[in-house]
């Protein structure tokens, strides 16, 4: 007999966590919000190469492709352990946006 769901889930399931293995390439895609455009222009691109290449360092996450489209990023990128993917995106996003302000 299936059990009852609570009233709130409306069928909806939890996202699966994110396979987050050592040593093998991640395609990272990031979203502008509502698709909106995530770069002002070419100085705002060249901005946030330079602060991948330094959340990059600060990680050691390998990286070795990436497209910068007008309302997302593709990233392929390697960690060099679990976590270090999220840790990387996360300073990117963080001093990204910092240096818009």
């Amino acid at each position: 007999m299936p059990m009852p769901r609570p009233d709130n889930d409306a069928g909806a399931m939890a996202r699966q966590p994110r396979l987050d293995l050592p040593g093998i390439p991640q395609h990272i895609v990031q979203r502008g919000n509502n698709r909106l455009p995530c770069f002002l222009d070419d100085a705002d691109r060249a901005c946030y190469r330079q602060l991948l290449r330094e959340a990059l360092l600060a990680t050691g996450c390998q990286l070795h492709a990436y497209v910068l489209m007008d309302n997302h990023v593709h990233l392929l990128a390697t960690p060099p352990e679990q976590g270090a993917a999220g840790r990387m995106m996360q300073l990117l996003g963080r001093r990204y946006v910092f240096s818009l302000v």
